[in-house]
C-alpha cells in the first residue's frame, strides 16, 4: 500500500470510516485492516479483535491505535416498535435527539432518534438533555416487524458522514481513532525497510475501558511503545490552553505516566526535521488513552503518546486536518530512525 498524496490519504480515511466497529463488535473494521497490513508482515487477529502485524528486525517498537468506535447497544423493543438502547462508550446525550442511526442486526436497519416537535415542548424541555432511558429509535416498523431483524445486543452506529471542508480538513464520524490508524499505516510505509522490528497493534474496546490494549500489548520484548489517538482541537467554545490547533501539527504528550525521555526526544526529533508539533501537557495519573494500560503492561513498557487534534470529538461530525495526520506519521518515522541509527533521521 503506497500513499503518495492527500487524495489517497483521504480515500483511505473514507474507506476506514465506512466500516463498522462499535466496541465489542470490531469484526468488520478488523477484517479491512488485516488486509491493509498484509503488505508489511504477518497479521494475526486475536479473540478480542486486536489486529497485530510484525515486521523487520532490531530494536522493537510497538505502534498502537484503537479501531473501535462509540455507539449504542439495543436493550429492547417496545410494544409500539421503538428501539430502546444503552451506551457503548462516551456518548454525549446532547447530540442524540433527531440523530440518524443504523442498527446492525440481521441486516442494516436505518432509523432516527425520536424528538419532540418544538410546538409540543414546554419551557423546561428546551434546556433538557435526554437521558438514555428517554431515547427511542424509530425504525418505522411494528414490534413484530422489528423483531425479525433486530435483537437485544445489536450495535447501533451514527450515520456515516464523510466530506471535505475547506483547506485540508475532513469531517466524518469515527475519525476517533481511524485518523490515528491512518497515521500508523502511513508510518508503516515509511518504515518497511528500516533496521527496526515494528509491531503494529490496532486494538479493540478502547472506548469501553482500554480493554484490547491490555492484552494486545502483552509482549516481553517491546523496547518502546508509541500510542496514537486524537485529542481536543480548538473551537470557540474551548479554552485554548486545553486544546491543540488543527493544522499546527502533531501533539506530543507530556505526562507523569509517559516516559519523559521519549517525550523529550520526540520534541528534539520534530525540531530537527522541521515537523510541526504542539505540546500537550496532561496532569494526574492518566491520559484517557490506551497509553495508560500499555505503560504498566507486564513489567512495564516505555511509552509515549502522540495525538492528532480533532474538533467535535465523540460526535458524528468529527474534524481533523490531513497535514496533522502526516506530521504524526513523519514524527513516528523519524523518531524510530533516530533510535536505530538511520543516517537520514
Amino acid at each position: 500500500m503506497i500513499l503518495s498524496d492527500n487524495m489517497e490519504i483521504i480515500e483511505l480515511l473514507k474507506e476506514m470510516t465506512s466500516h463498522i466497529g462499535v466496541s465489542g463488535c470490531e469484526d468488520d473494521i478488523a477484517s479491512l485492516l488485516s488486509e491493509k497490513l498484509k503488505d508489511y508482515g504477518s497479521v494475526t487477529v486475536d479473540s478480542m479483535n486486536n489486529v497485530k502485524c510484525t515486521f523487520g528486525e532490531g530494536r522493537h517498537f510497538l505502534l498502537e491505535a484503537h479501531i473501535d468506535e462509540i455507539g449504542m447497544i439495543v436493550k429492547s423493543i417496545t410494544d409500539d416498535g421503538f428501539i430502546k438502547v444503552d451506551k457503548c462508550g462516551g456518548i454525549d446525550n446532547r447530540m442524540l435527539t433527531a440523530s440518524e442511526v443504523s442498527i446492525w442486526g440481521k441486516k442494516e436497519c436505518k432509523g432516527v432518534i425520536s424528538t419532540l416537535p418544538p410546538h409540543l415542548q414546554s419551557g423546561s424541555d428546551e434546556k433538557k438533555v435526554p437521558s438514555l432511558d428517554e431515547v427511542s429509535i424509530d425504525v418505522g416498523m411494528t414490534k413484530d416487524e422489528a423483531e425479525k431483524f433486530i435483537s437485544p445486543g445489536d450495535r447501533v452506529t451514527f450515520k456515516r458522514n464523510f466530506y471535505p471542508l475547506l483547506s485540508d480538513q475532513i469531517c466524518s464520524s469515527v475519525l476517533d481513532d481511524r485518523a490515528g490508524v491512518c497515521a500508523l499505516l502511513l508510518a508503516c510505509e515509511k518504515l518497511k525497510d528500516t533496521n527496526a522490528k515494528i509491531t503494529v497493534l490496532l486494538s479493540s474496546q478502547e472506548e469501553v475501558g482500554t480493554r484490547g490494549a491490555k492484552s494486545g500489548a502483552y509482549n516481553d520484548d517491546i523496547d518502546e511503545a508509541i500510542c496514537v489517538d486524537v485529542s481536543f482541537g480548538y473551537t470557540p467554545a474551548c479554552k485554548k490552553s486545553d486544546c491543540g490547533e488543527l493544522g499546527k501539527g502533531v501533539m506530543i504528550g507530556v505526562s507523569p505516566i509517559l516516559d519523559k525521555n521519549m517525550s523529550d526526544t520526540m520534541i528534539s526529533v520534530a525540531k530537527k526535521n522541521d515537523i510541526p508539533y504542539q505540546i500537550e501537557v496532561m496532569g494526574g495519573g492518566h491520559t484517557g488513552t490506551d497509553a495508560d494500560v500499555i505503560t504498566v503492561c507486564k513489567q512495564g513498557i516505555k511509552t509515549s503518546l502522540l495525538s492528532i487534534p480533532q474538533k467535535y470529538m465523540h460526535s458524528p461530525v468529527e474534524v481533523v486536518s490531513i497535514s496533522d495526520i502526516e506530521a504524526t506519521a513523519d514524527l513516528i518515522t523519524q523518531y524510530i530512525k533516530s533510535k536505530v541509527g538511520d543516517s537520514n533521521a
